[in-house]
């Protein structure tokens, strides 16, 4: 999937109910600032919220300052590992990023953070206020010591069974985005909204490119940059896409085998089914059922 398109379908999701609902009970619960970002931002993720940390808010306004917090979320981006990225910034604040994927692709992070996981110390403010004086920021001492000393304290404890919550909604979110990259309608022509029905009613066909273009009366070429253009994806991964959400209900059913399921959606081998799927839902099909039954 390319950038633009990973940032589109981030935007989605974050305008989506689900995510606005989570991200209000999240910061009404734990009183922590909450966004969904995409891999790459040249924007302040926690600026303008309503649970902004005060001394962050006052950060984001001096360009330099500015500057440091924008090379603290590029951290979170560039760390290794699947779970929660935690980095601190200069002046000794914590931010966290958890990964939102799409199979095995990142295409972005809920983050929270701006706390402190330990009492600050007097001379931890002024080594943070002199890098202030040394940016060439006129700094208003009183206003700045008040400020950081509002930060919110959380112990390690608590911030791990926060970022816990966190890791589970992306889980959630990681689900929705494929379906909404397999269902998206927005702005979308009268062509890609037949091709894609056409595509749902025979996707368990040996269906190529040619037979949508045909189907929807386009020239093969002009068609495959339009769906590319108005999905996000070529047609091979929109339709791999396609039958994977519909494997996914199928092995709802215990009595039918994952060679079974993998045929009935439109595979033609057992392997090709196994490695597309694990790329899509991020693990096995053999896992994913597994995880069902056991709930």
């Amino acid at each position: 999937m390319s950038q633009d398109a990973s940032k589109r379908l981030i935007e989605q999701l974050s305008r989506s109910q689900i995510y606005q609902d989570y991200e209000r009970a999240f910061t009404k619960t734990t009183g922590l600032p909450l966004s969904l970002r995409p891999l790459e931002s040249w924007q302040i993720a926690q600026h303008g919220k309503k649970a902004e940390n005060p001394f962050c808010a006052l950060m984001a306004g001096q360009n330099r300052a500015c500057a440091a917090c924008l090379e603290t979320q590029q951290k979170i981006s560039d760390a290794a590992g699947a779970g929660p990225r935690t980095v601190k910034c200069f002046a000794g604040l914590c931010d966290t990023g958890v990964p939102v994927s799409v199979g095995e692709e990142l295409l972005g992070f809920l983050q929270t953070g701006q706390v402190f996981l330990k009492k600050p110390t007097a001379a931890q403010f002024a080594r943070t206020a002199q890098q202030l004086v040394d940016w060439g920021w006129k700094v208003d001492l009183r206003r700045l010591e008040e400020a950081y000393f509002q930060t919110r304290i959380i112990s390690p404890k608590q911030y791990e069974s926060i970022l816990r919550l966190l890791t589970i909604f992306a889980q959630h979110l990681s689900i929705v985005s494929n379906q909404l990259m397999v269902a998206r309608v927005n702005a979308e022509s009268p062509t890609i909204t037949r091709a894609r029905q056409f595509i749902q009613d025979h996707q368990t066909d040996d269906l190529s490119l040619g037979d949508v273009a045909k189907a929807v009366n386009t020239s093969t070429f002009y068609f495959c940059k339009l769906f590319k253009k108005e999905t996000g994806l070529n047609f091979t991964e929109y339709l791999s896409r396609v039958r994977i959400e519909k494997a996914k209900n199928l092995l709802l059913n215990p009595n039918l085998r994952i060679s079974e399921v993998a045929f009935d959606v439109g595979f033609q081998s057992l392997t090709h089914f196994n490695r597309i799927f694990r790329r899509i839902a991020g693990e096995s099909p053999t896992q994913y059922r597994e995880k069902l039954t056991s709930k």
